[in-house]
């Protein structure tokens, strides 16, 4: 016997809205019969199908109401004796509903409406009928107005599919405190909020946020390696590996691992690592007899994954000891009062979100192609990286002073032109 909950129902009348008369459902049966010769006589059987909330809530008022309705036929009868004939209950007669079973003999025939089966309401939401010939499983359906029959079957194949899956997140967060150990695990949506809030308190969180949901079936798996400049490992030796979730509605499947990067001079346009977790659903009809063993990465290959998740690692700064004699020295004292001046002047111009075109400066088109892709996200980085290579051209005798605030009176800024030759002059850079 399989219950089903209320919640499903509505999901699915959510979803297609040709089921919006379904009221409720019995629980879903499944029957294995001794033998297969047919019953000598029928079989009653009893099962609880909530009845209609609104019905239920119309007849308690009509209870309520009943001393009072009797009072009210009397004094009709007095003045009105037309009046006898109207019903006290006129309001609940449009919710009156319909009581149909279906189900199948076999797979192979698939549902079938029944008919020619009578059900009858009995008290405390149970609904009771007799049953003349084998059936593998069969429901009860509850609905208000006219359903065809082709509906309901389709109703019925989708709660059977609902029922044996369950809708399901892929989560994976990382330690707040150590950003390359990392936790993956698989939640059932409707308990996400309570996963999530599981996780922050045990001092995991995102990026990445969880996926979307998909169906999973009790002892289906989920395979998932890693890709790009980041790969894995349980052990923090093994890394490259494939690793393996299954799903169980009444286990947590979950497990601890740790990150780091494939290439540690790999993306170097990138202040991060990036590496990308690539998930895929294996069946149980996929599964190998050796189901402890994750299925080579052949296997399911050639089918589209199931998810990405995106995933970046921190990059250190790299202190190298040179020696004393290749260490580097600036011949120019200047050097670093030019560097302080272009950032101060970088940091103006992107205040006004100035754009690399609008600064007019000599420079060919890679070396602005180079400079957005170095410094992405920056535009502060992006203009003082391009003052920088466009000084970097100039010869030692150029008057690059002048040059400059030539080319921010050309780009309409004479303002910082004239504070420019002023910061130079005092050595002010704030």
């Amino acid at each position: 016997v399989q219950p089903i909950e209320p919640s499903l129902v509505s999901t699915l009348k959510a979803r297609h809205d040709m089921y919006h008369s379904v009221v409720s459902t019995s629980a879903l049966v499944y029957v294995q019969h001794p033998s297969a010769q047919p019953f000598n006589s029928s079989v009653t059987i009893t099962l609880p199908c909530p009845p209609n909330p609104e019905k239920k809530r119309q007849g308690d008022e009509t209870e309520h109401a009943r001393a009072i309705s009797a009072t009210v036929k009397r004094v009709a009868t007095a003045y009105h004796p037309w009046a006898v004939s109207a019903s006290v209950r006129k309001n609940g007669e449009n919710l009156s509903d319909t009581l149909k079973l279906l189900g199948h003999r076999s797979k192979e025939e698939g549902w079938k409406v029944f008919d020619d089966v009578l059900i009858q309401n009995a008290r405390n939401g149970l609904v009771s009928f007799e049953l003349n010939e084998h059936l593998e499983s069969f429901v009860v359906i509850r609905f208000l107005f006219v359903l065809e029959n082709t509906y309901l079957l389709l109703f019925a194949q989708a709660l059977e599919e609902a029922v044996c899956s369950t809708m399901t997140n892929v989560i994976l967060y990382r330690k707040r405190e150590n950003p390359y150990k990392i936790v993956v695990l698989l939640s059932a949506s409707k308990e996400l909020t309570c996963k999530l809030q599981n996780l922050h308190e045990e001092g995991y969180f995102g990026p990445p946020e969880p996926t979307q949901q998909f169906p999973l079936r009790e002892g289906e798996q989920i395979h998932f390696r890693f890709r790009g400049n980041i790969f894995a490992s349980e052990n923090g030796k093994d890394f490259g590996k494939v690793y393996r979730l299954i799903f169980h509605s009444q286990r947590k499947p979950r497990l601890e691992l740790q990150i780091k990067e494939v290439d540690e001079f790999g993306n170097h346009s990138s202040p991060h690592y990036k590496g990308t977790a690539v998930f895929y659903k294996v069946t149980r009809e996929m599964i190998t007899k050796k189901w402890e063993q994750p299925l080579p990465y052949g296997e399911y290959q050639h089918q589209s994954p199931l998810c990405k998740l995106a995933l970046t690692l921190p990059k250190h700064e790299k202190l190298i000891n040179r020696p004393r004699s290749t260490k580097r020295i600036s011949s120019d004292s200047s050097e670093a009062l030019w560097d302080n001046l272009l950032y101060w002047l970088a940091e103006e111009l992107a205040e006004d979100n100035t754009s690399l075109l609008a600064l007019c400066l000599p420079v060919r088109r890679s070396v602005l192609q180079l400079v957005r892709l170095k410094c992405p996200d920056n535009l502060t980085h992006q203009i003082y990286e391009l003052l920088c290579c466009w000084k970097k051209t100039l010869p030692r005798s150029a008057d690059k002073l002048q040059l400059l605030s030539r080319y921010l009176q050309k780009s309409g800024r004479s303002d910082l032109s004239e504070e420019l030759h002023f910061k130079w002059q005092n050595k002010v850079f704030t």
